[in-house]
């Protein structure tokens, strides 16, 4: 197993952390342990496909897990805001991006039965790191009326991401719902 593989798997295994971090209150603090967890998550997916680049060490475990991790992190964290009573982001917003998520994932296992890998598409990586910066500010949750536009522009911004990124791996991957014969 090579370096950038084993950066996805401890992203995947940083989540249980991030989860705990958000959803329990007795731990004095924990949202911006939370936020420093998930930080921590979103460099090792930048490593982790910055390594397997430039060494060509791209392997079709990473093509398929790397995009899941992402998956996985972003959406936790949008089911640990909506499991807040005073949710910082709308439902109707995590429901479209956790939505999105099934879909292609959806598409990746079809193709996957057709002997095709999907790999990530340069709209779901701007999706992703838009969706990642996004979940970072309403974490923190700054008081502050730049933080609070900040917080709004990232969420919308990241919700057109998440609708073109799904129109293009539609268009661009169509053929994988056709019937084979």
């Amino acid at each position: 197993m090579n370096l950038p593989n084993k950066l996805t798997i401890f992203r995947v295994i940083l989540i249980p952390f991030f989860i705990v971090f958000m959803l329990w209150d007795a731990v004095p603090y924990g949202e911006y342990i939370a936020a420093a967890v998930f930080i921590l998550a979103c460099i090792t997916d930048f490593f982790d496909g910055y390594l397997a680049r430039k060494y060509n060490e791209t392997t079709t475990f990473g093509k398929f897990m790397d995009p899941l991790a992402d998956k996985l992190l972003v959406c936790s964290a949008l089911i640990c805001f909506a499991a807040d009573p005073e949710c910082v982001m709308q439902a109707w917003a995590v429901i479209v991006i956790i939505a999105r998520e099934f879909i292609i994932s959806g598409f990746r296992l079809v193709a996957s039965d057709n002997g095709v890998v999907i790999a990530a598409s340069y709209w779901g990586k701007f999706k992703t790191t838009f969706q990642m910066l996004m979940v970072i500010v309403l974490i923190l949750n700054v008081q502050m009326p730049f933080f609070q536009i900040l917080g709004k522009i990232l969420t919308y911004a990241a919700l057109i991401l998440t609708v073109v990124s799904l129109i293009d791996y539609i268009v661009k991957n169509k053929d994988v719902l056709k019937e084979q014969n």
